[in-house]
């Protein structure tokens, strides 16, 4: 197949899912009208994220190219992984593996997302001060969390602060402070295990 039957055939697929994904798109932006963009947006994940193999995969990048800050339409984001907030930016080539929970970030280009990683809206997500209150009750602050580019986060781990480029961040880490470029951390806390460069 050369590569032009292969460009028809993506955006007939990609045609294909933005006819399918119409509907959800509707919801989504009537959300939109009533203040509840996030809300709707997190349901709408959730339901996606159950679509399995290609197809699914197809449908994710579709909806969320429309729908969010930015979606790379060569991007992989595999069965069961949703993403919270809407202000978010998957960039070209990143591959995110199953089973993952995105809040609000950056995920620059080439990165590699293992499965089951959690990428939190930062620290302060939320407030736990005033004691007469509940927790779920009292509200945080949500910050833009960055992986930059070409980053490799490995299995199980938790991010709650940004991570520099060409980084190596290790099945299960718990990153709890920003991680400069080209370091490789592990642990809980994550700690640096040695710089790439």
């Amino acid at each position: 197949m050369g590569p032009t039957m292969k460009k028809n055939l993506k955006n007939s697929v990609d045609l294909f899912c933005s006819v399918l994904n119409l509907p959800l798109l509707v919801l989504f932006y009537m959300g939109g009208f009533l203040n509840r963009k996030d809300q709707v947006f997190w349901s709408l994940s959730q339901a996606l994220s159950l679509i399995p193999g290609g197809m699914g995969n197809f449908l994710r990048k579709n909806f969320y190219r429309w729908t969010m800050t930015r979606c790379d339409e060569e991007c992989a984001i595999l069965f069961g992984t949703l993403f919270s907030q809407a202000d978010t930016e998957v960039g070209k080539g990143v591959y995110i593996g199953p089973n993952c929970n995105i809040g609000r970030c950056k995920i620059e280009n080439y990165c590699t997302i293992g499965s089951g990683v959690h990428i939190m809206s930062g620290k302060n997500q939320h407030e736990y001060s005033d004691l007469e209150t509940p927790i779920q009750e009292q509200a945080g602050a949500l910050e833009k969390i960055v992986i930059g580019e070409d980053t490799w986060v490995g299995n199980c781990a938790v991010i709650m602060a940004s991570v520099g480029k060409k980084c190596i961040v290790g099945a299960g880490a718990i990153v709890t402070k920003s991680v400069e470029d080209f370091s490789i951390v592990a642990g809980n806390p994550a700690r640096l295990i040695k710089k790439r460069k």
